[in-house]
């Protein structure tokens, strides 16, 4: 007779325990921009809603951004390095196929050998994060888990290209995920859409480009983030009204006893749309971190509960709505209660 196999159960309830950010130096401005893709200030905040953005220096890396808010996320949550049981990265601009860039970022927090991997969703990325790592600590696989959200757009972009330059940017936010006393992370709703997989896309797969090396040797063209951003528009302001609707009726709430929704900050005007779509309540706290940082993709959402909170307009506990969208298309929804933050963190 076949032996039974031993299985473990974690935390019956997770909760976002602490949060903490890194914002680069540099703040650039539309004029600075905008002269490449023969634009302005005026067309690129009717069209985004953006003001300014940060670039990340040499010096600012996908590893350094990363543990710089990872140590701020765990001072919140008064976690120490030997309780973090996994890490996970979720970025679309860490440029190696292998290794990942987790279990680097695990050793440069001095962690204790945790399970560490990246993810990649786009700009879902963080949404995707935060839904595993509270199950894995559910499902007792991790007593803490790390999110981590981090990009380098400027490393992706042809500063050339006028439907992307202007938008992304550079930055990160993690998060710790805990065991809780009550809930305060609800159901994860997400999905993807393999139909609209060129929205948002590389322009052209490596083995293309090393082809144009072998033909055109220096003239060849490195591949660069490309969007159709006519068709993300569309499809995010049509099509995620239901998801977030399923995320607060799955959370057990209403749109009126949301405190705060934080939504990829992807493009002003489909911030705005979301919002006016699901009737929140004069008081509703909405996250517009875009205006002074960019799209930063899979940091977004977490450099925007940053900066809500920061700016007193909400607090930790509040029931906050969190809806991405990004390459793929892929998109993911959840209700979390706001974590503490680290008040000293990156300007």
């Amino acid at each position: 007779m076949a032996a039974r196999l031993a299985q473990v159960t974690g935390a019956e309830h997770t909760a976002m325990l602490g949060l903490g950010v890194y914002r680069p130096v540099r703040v650039v401005t539309n004029d600075e921009v905008a002269g490449p893709i023969a634009s302005s200030d005026e067309w690129i905040r009717t069209r985004s809603g953006i003001k300014t953005r940060r670039f990340a220096s040499d010096s600012e890396t996908i590893i350094g951004m990363s543990a710089a808010a990872a140590r701020d996320a765990m001072a919140a949550a008064g976690v120490r390095p030997e309780q973090i049981g996994c890490v996970i990265v979720a970025t679309s601009t860490w440029l190696l196929l292998t290794p990942a860039a987790a279990p680097q970022i695990a050793t440069e927090l001095g962690l204790s050998n945790p399970a560490a991997f990246d993810i990649s969703a786009g700009c879902a990325g963080f949404c995707h994060a935060v839904g595993l790592a509270s199950d894995l600590v559910k499902g007792g696989s991790a007593d803490h888990a790390l999110v981590i959200g981090v990009e380098r757009l400027t490393d992706a972009i042809d500063p050339a290209d006028r439907g992307t330059a202007f938008l992304f940017a550079d930055g990160a936010g993690a998060v710790v995920i805990g065991p809780s006393d009550e809930p305060g992370i609800g159901p994860t709703v997400w999905g993807s859409d393999g139909t609209q997989h060129h929205a948002i896309r590389q322009d052209k797969d490596w083995m293309e480009f090393f082809g144009e090396i072998e033909e055109k040797g220096l003239d060849a063209v490195r591949p660069y983030l490309a969007m159709e951003g006519t068709a993300v528009f569309r499809w995010a302001a049509h099509s995620l009204k239901k998801v977030c609707l399923d995320a607060i009726d799955r959370a057990g709430l209403t749109p009126a006893d949301l405190d705060a929704m934080v939504p990829h900050q992807a493009n002003g005007r489909i911030i705005e749309i979301m919002a006016r779509e699901l009737k929140l309540p004069e008081d509703c706290a909405l996250a517009n971190d875009i205006e002074e940082a960019g799209n930063t993709s899979a940091a977004s959402i977490p450099l925007a509960m940053e900066a809500l909170l920061r700016s007193g307009e909400t607090k930790p506990g509040a029931d906050a709505l969190l809806v991405a969208f990004g390459a793929g298309l892929s998109y993911a929804a959840q209700v979390v209660k706001l974590p503490n933050w680290h008040t000293e963190g990156h300007a």
